[in-house]
């Protein structure tokens, strides 16, 4: 297996239409720290986007950024911060969740639609890309979307590249749009709550007026797993809402939601922003050791029931709660998990709950056996083979990644 390293969008269309002639399959990188995501691909080749990288245009003015896909978010959140802006999807760093190495770039984050804790109330990654360039299987240039924050003309294909984990194109540019930084944050800290009686808080909390972009809550032993004192103080459980914007603002709806949900502790800006980024990082809340962990999308409603569930039948199993219940962390020794991580648990406790559920760490050999994302009912798995067909025929981009045989 070798490597292929493009300079240019030219040399990705040569280099993949060749493996289109040839018949030969092509694994797409960039930083490389999210190979772990997914089901494991058996490529002939590697290519390597990673020399595709730099910020191509930034106008702080329009909100607008374009880069190549094999930027580093670091350096696209150190240019954005000195003009005061942000990522509003917070896209989230897995390195230790995944066990992996390297720098995590704006391609991987669009290609996987990540998003951190604001998703529940800014959006995911495909929420953000306004347009892109990218290569199709056929090794044809192609692009959507353009760089101006309002345009609708033709299809929206950004919704379907963002998600699709390199199995259809292999991006060459990125523009997306980026936000104003609140000018500071606080968290809202309450203790010792069931997950039972902190789940309809957190949804209270959401749909009240104060415009809350972060809802949490942390069993007691992920809680005391947290760097931040004021999470892990009392061993206790914790449940966390994130307040940003101007200050009078944030010391108002802070005082309001003491005022609707009770008095607790406050994590200023620097601690808040620590808190985030570690729940975004989630392995930190995690116990260690040979884990397996699901990620679940139940509805939010339902996301105790379902913990419980879960946690009545695995033994080793652990929780945590993010975006108000929407979304649900599940860890568990790899041991008990089985060869399938626990699939026979999981799902069934999903349908019940209704939502979704992926598989987001475990070894290569389970990740291979068992179908990591949802499974497709027929009607919708006819159409997506369909959609891959047309735009890599040959089934030569990431083939496997997310469904078997393409």
């Amino acid at each position: 297996m070798s490597t292929l390293q493009p300079s240019d969008a030219r040399e990705t269309a040569e280099i993949v239409a060749w493996a289109a002639a040839e018949g030969r399959s092509l694994e797409i990188v960039a930083g490389g720290t999210k190979r772990a995501l997914g089901r494991p691909v058996k490529p002939e080749h590697v290519l390597d986007l990673s020399r595709l990288a730099g910020i191509v245009a930034y106008e702080p003015a329009e909100l607008v950024l374009t880069a190549g896909p094999g930027e580093p978010l670091a350096t696209i959140a150190a240019a954005l911060a000195a003009k005061g802006q942000m990522l509003a999807f917070e896209p989230p760093d897995w390195r230790s969740l995944l066990g992996s190495s390297g720098e995590p770039t704006l391609g991987g984050a669009i290609a996987c639609n990540l998003a951190g804790s604001r998703r529940v109330r800014a959006g995911s990654a495909r929420d953000y890309l306004l347009g892109f360039s990218a290569v199709n299987g056929f090794g044809e240039t192609w692009k959507a979307g353009g760089k101006v924050v309002k345009n609708v003309t033709g299809y929206d294909l950004a919704k379907l590249q963002a998600g699709a984990y390199g199995t259809l194109s292999a991006l060459t540019e990125v523009t997306v749009k980026v936000t104003p930084k609140p000018e500071t944050s606080c968290t809202l800290v309450l203790h010792g709550l069931a997950d039972e009686v902190a789940i309809p808080m957190l949804a209270q909390a959401l749909n009240s007026p104060f415009e809350v972009s972060g809802a949490a809550h942390l069993p007691a032993a992920a809680a005391r797993r947290s760097r931040v004192g004021g999470v892990s103080v009392g061993l206790a459980a914790a449940t966390l809402l994130r307040l940003e914007g101007p200050r009078p603002s944030v010391a108002y709806r802070a005082d309001a939601l003491e005022a609707l949900l009770g008095r607790g502790a406050r994590l200023d800006d620097w601690e808040t922003e620590v808190f985030w980024a570690e729940l975004g990082s989630v392995r930190p809340l995690l116990a260690p050791g040979a884990r397996i962990v699901w990620r679940l999308c139940p509805t939010p409603s339902r996301a105790a029931s379902l913990a419980q569930a879960c946690l009545t039948a695995l033994r080793s199993a652990e929780v945590v709660f993010d975006w108000g219940g929407g979304l649900v962390w599940l860890c568990l020794d790899e041991g008990e998990a089985g060869a399938d991580g626990a699939a026979s648990v999981v799902r069934p406790a999903m349908k019940s709950a209704g939502g979704h559920a992926t598989l987001i760490a475990a070894p290569e050999a389970v990740r291979g056996s068992t179908p990591v994302f949802e499974p497709l009912e027929s009607a919708v798995a006819r159409l997506s083979a369909r959609v891959k067909s047309g735009f890599d025929p040959r089934h030569i981009l990431n083939p496997g990644r997310m469904q078997e045989g393409w």
